[in-house]
């Protein structure tokens, strides 16, 4: 029958890839000799962080920062309630040394993490870092989860699933394999494409649809990471531009700056690219089954007229997401005003836009591949005499 030679195609295809991304993996781990690290400055042993509760808010006030700048800072009763050192008490001063405002001032019974470090005369010092907040993560978390299952049932769990997969793959693998020193770029392609290759069979079963989304997948992350190191080698990019970027240097782990950079832009990618390739494959589906006499011409022409829509509406989410992520950087360069052709030629700003252009064009290629490898492969199978229409849901 053609629909079970189909089938079969299918899933020779899905093998071949997979064996492919399985020997790129082989050849990453055996061919590519780890970077040896440098040596990391070690927090001294005897310095350690701990989790503290107020007992008491003893004083709050404002303190002069700079000449006529003042913020407001707290002097407070701390109790340790984790560590060596728990059941201890001491007083601290909070905005004194670090910047403060006053939505971060603290309450009795709020949790905070300090940093206990000894003193030279004897004793030791405690230094607020931040808020204990893993309850209120926890809530939002619970909320999500719920909210998933009820709106979306079984669909719901398996995206879940899914996601839970996507942070086993990225924390599991990619980030391990860059730390050791292989490439970024042939490190984030794999992983992005065995996480959606996953992610997808689990929320949309092995159908059709997700037969080609998957080709459509493999395809658009070869192109985006192409098109990532041309232009990050035209714009001449270090990976510098940010402050992580710098603290992970200092930090004494010898890893490709530029490298991450690239990986970044193409993991950036993945959120959307998976909505755009599924939306693009369900279109097509929709309209071979509402008419099955459709050549593969006529099928690629109507859905791209859907993906002429996706494709505007998607670049805008794309380029909302970037400047929303960018603000705090955009308001100081509106602080400190210069020409616009020096704020863009900054490498912090110059990154931000060549990751949103790559993104953007990445997309823009996802569309037209996906469709129209959908649509080849539905108008094949629909002029199979015995074919069934394929199944969306």
């Amino acid at each position: 029958m053609r629909e079970k030679r189909d089938r079969q195609v299918a899933t020779i295809v899905f093998f071949v890839v997979l064996f492919i991304v399985l020997v790129t993996i082989l050849a990453q781990l055996v061919w590519t000799p780890p970077s040896a690290p440098l040596p990391r400055e070690s927090v001294p042993d005897d310095t350690q962080t701990a989790e503290a509760r107020v007992v008491r808010v003893l004083e709050t006030g404002k303190v002069e920062i700079a000449p006529g700048q003042t913020q407001p800072f707290q002097r407070l009763e701390l109790e340790i309630v984790s560590g060596p050192l728990r059941g201890e008490r001491a007083q601290v001063e909070y905005g004194v040394q670090e910047l403060s405002s006053a939505d971060a001032l603290f309450r009795q019974g709020d949790h905070v993490l300090v940093i206990i470090a000894p003193r030279a005369e004897g004793g030791y010092a405690l230094t607020i870092t931040d808020v204990v907040r893993t309850g209120a993560l926890a809530l939002l978390g619970i909320v999500f989860v719920v909210l998933a299952i009820l709106v979306s049932g079984w669909k719901g769990v398996r995206a879940l699933i899914g996601l839970a997969i996507s942070f086993v793959v990225l924390l599991g693998f990619v980030m391990p394999q860059i730390l050791a020193g292989r490439d970024p770029v042939i490190t984030s392609i794999v992983g992005s494409f065995v996480l959606l290759a996953i992610t997808l069979y689990l929320t949309q079963g092995w159908t059709l649809k997700t037969h080609a989304a998957l080709l459509g997948v493999c395809v658009t992350l070869i192109l985006t990471g192409v098109l990532a190191a041309l232009a990050v080698n035209l714009a001449r990019l270090s990976g510098f531009g940010s402050e992580e970027a710098m603290f992970l240097q200092t930090a004494g782990v010898a890893v490709n700056l530029r490298g991450i950079l690239l990986a970044g832009m193409i993991v950036g990618t993945l959120g959307v690219l998976d909505d755009v390739i599924i939306g693009q494959a369900s279109a097509v589906m929709e309209l071979a089954n509402a008419n099955p006499a459709l050549a593969w011409r006529e099928l690629y022409r109507r859905a791209m007229n859907i993906g002429q829509d996706h494709i505007a509406a998607t670049i805008n989410t794309l380029v909302l997401a970037y400047v929303g992520a960018a603000m705090p950087v955009l308001l100081l360069f509106q602080i400190y005003p210069e020409p616009w052709t020096q704020t863009l030629n900054r490498e912090m700003i110059a990154e931000e836009i060549v990751r949103t252009l790559v993104g953007s064009l990445g997309l823009i290629a996802a569309v037209p591949i996906t469709t129209l490898i959908a649509s080849v492969w539905r108008a094949r199978r629909a002029s199979a005499p015995d074919s069934m229409p394929e199944s969306i849901s």
